[in-house]
């Protein structure tokens, strides 16, 4: 469902670039804010099995009240835009609910002995996650955009099919209920510790006196409460929550494939010959490459590493993962830059753009009062290379323009606004010169649509259609009809319709992002005969060029997340499994709160962005690698082990004392 998110918020609700990806990081943070909710649930009221089944309900129904809200025609704006965040905020709360029960409910169906067994199940879990995602993350795509309903992109399709295949999913779960081993709640341990925490801090800062001995540590405060085993294994889990502080930079860039990165894809070439790509598509190539990198990894490079008796360390492998998602950045940086070549330039107050359209016969020379531009007659039927700047005195400045063509001098007064982009077009008409100036679009079409609009040059009006659906009324004699968004495609069976009959309409290729501007200049031979005009560049950076960024990340994630898993589950004791995966989960949410916050409070550039991306994780690695040089591994069961020596040892040293009762 996330695949197609971004770009629902973005055609669907027309919010602009950064609110889009605000919310969609907004909803991401939710996810992983609320498995502390599902955790809780589980361990302390309902256990696992009731858990994922109770909320997986809440899933469907969010799921569902998200297809609805998709719908056209039901409601206003308003009503879809209540409807989309009652569903994501249910659709977060189930998710992030059965994310931390899952898991653990699988891994609950082995003894204790059956270790190996449990370690192949945890692969094949992992597997499926990523197989579900590329299959998803191609498909749901194929479902929003090649799927039409209600005459455009078919959301609501997007979003009700994954709601039907989690009903399936349920059914089977359920189905399988009397196999199972549930294991009934045994109290929360992430209360206990959260518990155990605010204790130490409170009763530190109650005996804050310089004639109370001080003691090693400030969690021992917490002993006139709390047992030593219990202050032990929370010491070990605070030390590795505070490695965790650097990790959710990384996180922060690693979920922007699903916003940031979708809509550099919606500005570039996705032909790629025997497909044509969506631009939020791009996103399976992480599952996939995931699926590739696990095994090369695994099988081939950390034991080749081992053999140069090189001591890569899980640190040094999350530090490397670090770096190779600043590197995608960059990557990614490099490409907005060239994507950027063929946009239109960013406006600032009083300034403006325009452009001649000459469909008159012979040359004209255009000369604009006080202003510096058109320096050379402008051709008959010239496709314009470029906008021209004006810079006006004010918010709209009245310009007086002067034509001259074949000997005559013409003058005309147009009103210019800030901000806008125009085409002068100069016409004959009556035996004479005329102009008209028309508003043309000031930025590209979104979501890798092409635009296109029609001068009608005939002296009759004329109905076009084009893909047989598109219906266009032109006025005659110069008239311009109002911009239409048309997927990329070569559109040569359209019609044009006039008092004298049907004719064919050949229009060629539509490119991706691009603008035109098609004049119909005359009918002849049974045929209509038409000058077309690109008004903004096509998008000429292909897709592929995304690759690189995408490899880099991917291995990045393999190196770091796998292996941070790995990592902070053996520095942790078998009591204080969930607590550590509950914090490892948070690191992930605060790293898109960050992502929300930078779209909202500090837009730039998008190259900028990026820029500033790589930049800060670069500078939270070298933290990192920093806080990690000094950690020391220690092996949970060793110090356990040590406990109890120490624990038997005072025992046997109380073995003479005889216990009395004793009144106060």
């Amino acid at each position: 469902m996330r695949a197609v998110l971004t770009l629902y918020f973005l055609s669907f609700f027309h919010w602009d670039e950064n609110l889009s990806t605000a919310v969609y990081h907004a909803f991401s943070a939710l996810c992983y804010f609320t498995p502390v909710i599902g955790a809780i649930m589980a361990d302390s009221w309902l256990g696992k099995y009731k858990t994922i089944i109770y909320l997986s309900i809440v899933y469907v129904v969010g799921h569902l009240i998200k297809s609805v809200g998709a719908i056209p025609s039901l409601g206003n704006q308003a009503v879809h835009v209540v409807l989309s965040m009652v569903g994501l905020f249910l659709i977060a709360l189930g998710t992030g609910g059965i994310k931390p029960c899952v898991s653990a409910f699988g891994g609950d169906q082995f003894e204790e002995e059956h270790t190996s067994e449990r370690s192949k199940f945890f692969s094949i879990f992992y597997l499926s996650i990523n197989a579900g995602s590329l299959i998803s993350t191609f498909v749901t795509p194929v479902l929003r955009g090649d799927v039409k309903c209600f005459g455009e992109d078919c959301y609501a399709l997007a979003f009700g099919v994954p709601a039907a295949l989690m009903v399936l999913a349920l059914v089977v779960f359920i189905a399988g209920s009397g196999l199972y081993r549930k294991t009934p709640p045994q109290g929360n341990v992430l209360l206990q510790v959260c518990k155990c925490i605010g204790f130490a801090i409170k009763n530190r800062l109650k005996n804050r006196s310089r004639e109370i001995p001080k003691r090693d540590h400030w969690l021992d405060w917490a002993s006139e409460k709390y047992s030593k085993q219990l202050i032990g294994e929370v010491k070990m889990v605070t030390r590795v929550l505070f490695l965790f502080i650097p990790l959710p930079m990384f996180w922060a860039l690693f979920d922007q494939q699903g916003s940031r990165w979708t809509l550099q894809a919606t500005k570039m070439n996705a032909d790629f010959g025997i497909y044509v790509l969506q631009p939020d598509q791009m996103q399976f190539l992480n599952p996939l490459l995931i699926l590739v990198f696990i095994p090369i990894f695994d099988l081939g490079l950390y034991p080749l590493i081992n053999m140069c008796k090189l001591n890569f360390t899980p640190i040094r492998k999350m530090a490397t993962g670090m770096i190779l998602a600043g590197l995608a950045f960059g990557l990614a940086a490099v490409i907005e830059v060239k994507i950027n070549e063929t946009d239109m330039p960013r406006l600032v107050p009083k300034e403006s753009l325009i452009r001649v359209l000459n469909l008159a016969k012979n040359p004209v020379q255009v000369t604009i009062q006080d202003k510096d531009l058109f320096q050379q007659p402008v051709e008959s039927f010239q496709n314009p290379a470029e906008y021209s700047k004006l810079i006006l005195n004010g918010e709209q400045q009245s310009l007086h323009f002067t034509l001259q063509h074949q000997g005559l001098t013409l003058a005309f007064n147009y009103t210019v606004k800030e901000k806008s982009v125009y085409s002068l077009i100069v016409f004959e008409a009556q035996g004479s010169l005329s102009s008209r100036l028309i508003t043309d679009l000031e930025a590209k079409p979104e979501n890798g649509l092409a635009a296109v609009r029609f001068i009608n040059a005939l002296n009759q009006d004329v109905n076009l259609t084009i893909n047989s659906k598109r219906f266009i009324a032109v006025q005659k004699n110069y008239s311009a009809s109002e911009y239409s968004l048309l997927e990329r495609d070569i559109y040569n069976n359209g019609k044009c319709m006039t008092e004298t009959g049907e004719f064919p309409l050949e229009l060629g290729l539509l490119d991706f992002g691009a603008s035109y501007t098609v004049v119909i200049t005359n009918i002849s031979g049974g045929a209509v005969e038409t000058w077309k005009s690109e008004d903004i560049k096509a998008n000429n950076v292909h897709m592929a060029w995304q690759l690189p960024q995408y490899l880099l990340i991917s291995a990045g994630e393999v190196m770091f997340s796998i292996t941070g898993l790995a990592f902070s589950y053996s520095q942790s004791p078998a009591s204080m499994k969930s607590v550590l995966q509950a914090g490892w989960l948070l690191t992930v949410a605060v790293g898109n709160t960050f992502v929300l916050i930078v779209a909202e409070a500090a837009p730039m550039a998008q190259w900028a962005e990026f820029v500033l991306f790589t930049v800060l994780l670069f500078a939270v690695c070298i933290i990192f690698s920093i806080m990690g040089y000094f950690y020391v591994s220690v092996d949970p069961e060793d110090l356990e082990e040590k406990e109890e020596k120490r624990e038997t040892s005072s025992r046997g040293n109380m073995i003479g004392l005889v216990t009395q009762k004793t009144k106060l």
